[in-house]
């Protein structure tokens, strides 16, 4: 598995320590210094079955200095996967990326059901 995260970030390190406690094997990425690309990206969120909104990190300041929260009705899917792969701190964290799942953000339960 991918472990996608921002390694100063509180939740990640949650759900880090969550994966070690349940002897779960994983690769870990910086999202900030290995950004995932519009291909990996687009690809994540077909697979994870989720609105496209969800892999964006909502609470972030760049979010809110983009103000993205008014442009991304507007804008379409492809235009919303290029401007996510300008910057991991766009993305909303942790990723974690399996063969056949990609679960965005920490929830423990979510992660118990599907790991």
């Amino acid at each position: 598995m991918l472990f996608v995260c921002y390694p100063k970030c509180s939740t990640c390190k949650k759900a880090q320590k969550w994966l070690d406690e349940n002897g779960k094997n994983y690769e870990i990425r910086d999202i900030k210094t290995d950004k995932p690309t519009e291909d990996e990206l687009a690809e994540w969120w077909e697979k994870s079955g989720l609105p496209l909104k969800r892999f964006f990190n909502t609470s972030g300041n760049l979010y809110k200095e983009m103000k993205l929260k008014d442009r991304l009705p507007e804008m379409s899917e492809a235009d919303q996967i290029s401007i996510l792969a300008t910057d991991g701190m766009l993305v909303k964290r942790p990723i974690l990326v399996s063969e056949d799942k990609v679960l965005v953000g920490f929830r423990e339960k979510e992660w118990e059901e599907n790991l």
